[in-house]
């Protein structure tokens, strides 16, 4: 049986890591995939992470397993930051939380028990999107189909083109969207914008899909959360992915979440039944440390003030970067404006720079960027942004 299996692609993000790993080239630059880097380079343990981590090792007295479902602690934790402290949906009982590995494990878990429950229901994705969407929708057994989100000639948001799209969409379909950050595009929605999107579903009956991956690297903890509470406000049912790879830094820790809202408690309870058996197949139950370190930051008022000046930290060096870029590149005499890289928000940024382009970047200048043109702002420093902007000069 396996002698008759090809070689499969190589992830075109995860495979060009492995691709600048195995490059001689001294100089090389890595922009592709989406960690955070300090000016030197390195990706840190946060500091709030790190004294957390001390207390939870201290403190720990079993490696017995978790619940199917995670922490009860940590799940509170969890709608808190998305939500918000007081928000009603977190006392009424139509929220309930599940702890995943990462936000591709509550992803997974979603497409799974919505493949289970409602087989006919296809999802529908921005086009461009995070590459690894389609591909765990699909191998969940949905049918995947796109809505336009990126507009070429402005380099921002193809608004009207989305709204019409999704006007069509049928009734009782799934549509994902990018909670803040959008990933590739760094172009996200702005609140009359968001406002428009959650009345559009509502009166479509389309169930919303809400990727959250990171929450305090565009414009703050709760201004990134301004969309995804304009849904919930909006629809009596949601699903939200979250993660802490990001903003906590647990990138090899695998933490999310899957948060389900129903329109009552009891439709809540009898999905998140359903969600436990999907995870009891899969993964049977989380893993524990990473969330504990999260919740201890979470429910600690001073480690989590340190957490928040840590998040804005890296928000506001990325900020930098985006500038600097823009900066850098109109000093070595490029024509061509990128100004909207200031405009958009996050870790990344849909650069506009082409396949050739991209590929002679990384042939002659060891300068790797997603094919696609995404390139990982949060990836650049002051030291390395001479060098990228004077190979992006030379290709161009």
């Amino acid at each position: 049986m396996l002698e008759q299996l090809s070689l499969a692609p190589s992830d075109p993000i995860l495979g060009l890591a492995e691709a600048f790993r195995k490059d001689p080239n001294r100089n090389k630059i890595n922009l592709g995939v989406g960690v955070y880097k300090d000016e030197e380079g390195h990706t840190p343990i946060l500091a709030s992470v790190a004294a957390a981590r001390k207390r939870v090792l201290a403190a720990e007295t079993t490696k017995n397993y978790l619940a199917i479902d995670g922490s009860p602690e940590y799940s509170r934790a969890v709608q808190e930051l998305l939500l918000g402290a007081g928000h009603p949906l977190r006392a009424s009982g139509r929220a309930v939380t599940v702890q995943a590995p990462g936000g591709t494990g509550a992803l997974r878990v979603a497409a799974d028990f919505l493949h289970q429950h409602f087989p006919a229901s296809r999802v529908w994705i921005s086009e461009p999107t995070w590459a690894n969407h389609g591909q765990i929708f699909r191998l969940a057994g949905i049918q995947v189909q796109t809505y336009p989100y990126f507009e070429v000639q402005t380099n921002g948001l193809a608004f009207e083109a989305m709204c019409h799209a999704l006007a069509h969409v049928p009734q009782g379909d799934v549509v994902l969207l990018h909670g803040c950050c959008h990933n590739p595009t760094g172009v996200d929605p702005d609140p009359a914008q968001w406002q428009r999107l959650a009345e559009l579903l509502a009166t479509r009956r389309l169930l919303p899909l809400v990727d959250f991956a990171y929450q305090g690297l565009g414009r703050g903890l709760r201004p990134d959360a301004e969309g995804l509470l304009l849904l919930a406000a909006a629809l009596p049912e949601l699903l939200i992915a979250s993660s802490f790879s990001k903003n906590f830094g647990l990138y090899n820790e695998r933490v999310g979440a899957l948060t389900l809202v129903a329109a009552n408690t009891e439709a809540a309870t009898a999905a998140l039944s359903h969600l436990k058996i999907s995870i009891r197949a899969n993964y049977s139950n989380p893993p524990a440390h990473g969330a504990a370190v999260i919740t201890t930051v979470l429910q600690d008022p001073q480690l989590r003030a340190q957490w928040e000046g840590e998040v804005q930290a890296m928000r506001e060096r990325i900020a930098q970067m985006r500038s600097l870029l823009v900066q850098t590149l109109m000093a070595k005499g490029v024509r061509r404006d990128f100004s909207f890289i200031e405009r958009q928000q996050g870790m990344f940024s849909f650069s506009g720079l082409s396949k050739d382009q991209v590929e002679a970047l990384r042939q002659q200048y060891g300068v790797y960027i997603v094919a696609g043109g995404r390139i990982n702002v949060a990836a650049m420093t002051r030291r390395n942004m001479e060098p990228l902007c004077a190979a992006i000069a030379a290709v161009l």
